[in-house]
């Protein structure tokens, strides 16, 4: 839910709050919605909404909602996390996918939450729930795992106060997943199965920059691990480490 401006708040307050009600699960919103989520009157929503419009931060459609002008993508793409890590990343990303033929994940923790900065897709008929600048549970994805086993003490603490079941396989046990936590320390990779989407695995594994530390995940969706864990594991750890090489370099 968006952030909602005090009383007496700058113009400025005001539309970054309505520019944060968007969210991957609320991309086209209504005049209405945004002034609920922004916590806004309609009128005022309307007047922000005709400014953000037309310096293209937001977009109407025909229907009549709204969705992120191309103003507003523009400015995202110059984040220092898509122009570095993600552009040091793509051609060991690139050559990921072609070696498993699987869909490729390279994401980030951003708070409680994992955000994809990029996403290859595979071959196989597999479902993918991740986007692009998206965002999804930490606890239910490969690439989350990993990002939780090595976040803060206080990160971790708020995510086992909250275990959301997503699939009927989702790990709702704090115990449960304390345990995952430290086999993914200690072997150095997560997976899932059918914890996010009931239908594909995952694996993955951590990328560290210059100074040794996890700065993100990389991860690999299939339909089924089995025999080829190790074999994906493989192929993930050396194209991280070819990342991290990169990132040091």
């Amino acid at each position: 839910m968006a952030g909602r401006s005090a009383p007496g708040a700058s113009l400025v307050d005001r539309a970054l709050d309505v520019l944060g009600a968007f969210e991957p699960e609320h991309r086209v919103l209504r005049l209405a919605d945004l002034a609920a989520r922004s916590g806004l009157t309609p009128s005022t929503t309307l007047r922000i909404v005709r400014r953000l419009q037309a310096r293209g931060f937001v977009a109407r459609r025909a229907d009549g909602s709204y969705v992120v002008g191309r103003r507003t993508w523009d400015l995202g793409l110059l984040a220092p996390v898509q122009t570095d890590l993600r552009d040091v990343a793509a051609p060991f990303l690139q050559d990921l996918q072609a070696a498993t033929r699987a869909t490729v994940h390279l994401a980030e923790r951003d708070g409680d939450r994992v955000l994809y900065l990029d996403r290859l897709q595979g071959s196989a008929s597999v479902p993918v729930v991740s986007r692009v600048g998206g965002r999804l549970p930490l606890h239910t994805t490969g690439v989350g795992k990993v990002l939780l086993a090595h976040a803060p003490a206080d990160v971790v603490a708020h995510v086992l106060a909250g275990l959301d079941r997503v699939t009927p396989y989702s790990i709702t046990s704090p115990a449960v997943l304390q345990r995952q936590l430290a086999q993914v320390r200690r072997e150095g990779f997560a997976s899932t199965s059918g914890e996010m989407d009931v239908g594909n695995a995952s694996v993955a594994v951590p990328v560290r920059g210059a100074d040794g530390q996890v700065v993100a995940a990389l991860g690999l969706v299939v339909a089924t691990l089995g025999r080829d864990r190790q074999r994906l594991v493989a192929a993930l750890t050396v194209a991280a480490a070819g990342i991290g090489r990169a990132l040091r370099g």
